[in-house]
């Protein structure tokens, strides 16, 4: 599985756009073919950090979701404005669900 996290430093006055825009983005991208879903969260602790986290099946289901005209008009452009000071693309390596771990391997080359 691959996760895509990306941060926003968004002020107060600004929250309700991102709110609308990301609702739109997920929207769009869970309707991809091999998205699993995804959530827009606020930090607890500060109020302008915000994180959008969508989960694909796989690299190129998270490549192919990029890429109709819709996800680049309306999800691109948001995607641009998170921070980029930090990797946003993650592989899965472990993962739980009732208690029980699985791990699994590696999508990179050794």
């Amino acid at each position: 599985m691959v996760l895509l996290v990306c941060r926003f430093d968004v002020p107060a006055a600004e929250a309700d756009d991102l709110r609308v825009r990301a609702r739109a983005a997920l929207e769009l991208l869970t309707a991809q073919p091999g998205c699993r879903g995804g959530e827009l969260g606020r930090a607890v602790d500060e109020p302008d950090a915000w994180v959008l986290v969508v989960r694909f099946e796989s690299v190129n289901a998270y490549r192919r979701a990029l890429s109709p005209f819709p996800v680049r008009e309306h999800v691109v452009p948001l995607l641009a404005q998170a921070g980029t000071d930090a990797p946003a693309a993650f592989e899965t390596l472990v993962d739980a669900v009732g208690g029980r771990a699985q791990e699994h391997t590696s999508l990179l080359a050794e």
